[in-house]
């Protein structure tokens, strides 16, 4: 099931995709006599049986919608799937071996591979949603990056998790685009130059995980002005999302809808020769194999 956020009269609303229709799942569940959780992070809290409750109710009334539950996908406006997260999003950096190598000869990071994961944080006023604007401040930055990553939405209250345990605190995937200003990195510090506002581009909507059988077989990429510039697959990950999940429990208690982001693929643009960086006008696409396309702008700011 694809669950989204998206405005409705100015406020935001939980839905679900059905086709190319929108379902709000609260009008849904009132037309049927029931309750909703009104929000993504409401969903998720709630646990297993709500979500059910979401699938029941969407099962039981496919192609027979009552009247004003459904908008047209095309003419909605979707917002980040989590419009707070509780913690921002966990990003883990140098996490795919080709990107290791083409980070060592351009950002002066480490060339041997990490031997753990390597944690950092984009806070929640970093996080947009699909279709709203990355603002470029050319008086800070003018090394704007890309990275294509998937992100994985923690569904429950946990700690200490091990690895085999470790896919049944997911709810869902989603795709998020860790922005970077690479000239912003100071004294080997990436918050700031990863955590600016509107540096983390999330959506369109989350998967929910039993629509991913295997997290690690996702064809992963992004396009700059329809143009391919990272071609991967998740397959390529160095921690995969189970180690990421143990490692991150063991000190930190990890909530329902938290975002791990797990890394990006080679192909970001300070790699290329010249480098290439983000401008305003750019349109970028990352596109994740079974979740969809994440499309924003750039503008100036």
């Amino acid at each position: 099931m694809k669950l989204v956020t998206f405005d409705r009269d100015g406020a935001a609303r939980l839905g679900a995709v059905a086709g190319d229709l929108i379902v709000d799942l609260c009008a849904l569940a009132t037309a049927a006599g029931e309750t909703c959780p009104a929000t993504m992070l409401a969903l998720i809290e709630a646990g297993p049986a709500a979500l059910d409750n979401v699938k029941r109710l969407m099962a039981a009334h496919d192609g027979a919608w009552p009247a004003g539950t459904t908008a047209r996908l095309a003419d909605t406006r979707l917002l980040a799937p989590i419009q707070r997260l509780p913690k921002g999003v966990i990003g883990v950096g140098l996490n795919y071996s080709e990107h290791v190598e083409e980070s060592s000869r351009t950002m002066d990071t480490d060339r041997d591979m990490p031997s753990h994961p390597v944690i950092f944080f984009k806070p929640p006023t970093a996080v947009i949603g699909p279709e709203d604007s990355i603002v470029h401040n050319q008086a800070q930055t003018s090394q704007l990056d890309w990275e294509s990553e998937l992100g994985v939405v923690i569904g429950r209250r946990c700690r200490d998790v091990a690895p085999g345990d470790a896919l049944d605190q997911v709810f869902g995937y989603t795709c998020v685009n860790d922005i970077s200003a690479r000239d912003l990195r100071h004294g080997g510090q990436w918050c700031f130059a990863k955590g600016q506002d509107t540096f983390a581009p999330m959506g369109p909507w989350i998967v929910t995980a039993d629509e991913i059988e295997d997290p690690h077989a996702l064809r992963i990429g992004l396009r700059v002005n329809g143009v391919t510039k990272q071609d991967g697959n998740t397959r390529q990950m160095i921690f995969r999302v189970p180690a990421l999940i143990a490692h991150l429990s063991s000190g930190i208690t990890l909530e329902p809808g938290d975002v791990i982001a797990t890394g990006s693929p080679a192909g970001v643009g300070i790699s290329y020769v010249p480098p290439q960086f983000l401008k305003p006008g750019d349109v970028v696409e990352v596109d994740i194999e079974k979740i969809g396309v994440l499309k924003n702008t750039v503008v100036a700011g």
